[in-house]
Order: C-alpha cells, then structure tokens, then sequence
C-alpha cells in the first residue's frame, strides 16, 4: 500500500500531494464542494472506479 488509501478525506489528499488535484478532475470527482468527505465515498458518490483512482492518485503523488 502507498501513500494513499481509500480512507482518506479528498481534501487532505490534495494538501499533502497537490499534483493529485488533476486525478480528481480526471476522474469527476468534486474535490472543491465535495472533498470534505473519504476517497471512497467520493468515488462512489460521483461514480468513479476506486481501484483505478486510487492507483492514478498514487501515480500521480509519487511524481
């Protein structure tokens, strides 16, 4: 496991690694009016696949 899991509120992801704000976008997930809840919730929520999210975000994180 990375640095990211699924248990992690969207708005924190996205302070501790900025270049993940572009996965969310990607992915339609509504990391401004939306990102105050779980990874999982939101991609549940705005209808994004988890496994495939939260490997971009890791990508994106390590970078």
């Amino acid at each position: 496991m990375g640095k990211i899991n699924k248990e992690m509120v969207v708005n924190d992801c996205i302070k501790l690694f900025p270049k993940t704000i572009g996965v969310f976008t990607q992915f339609h997930i509504d990391s401004c009016c939306g990102g105050a809840v779980p990874i999982e919730d939101a991609a549940r929520r705005d209808g994004a696949p988890l496994d495939a999210l939260l490997a971009a975000l890791e990508t994106a994180a390590s970078k």
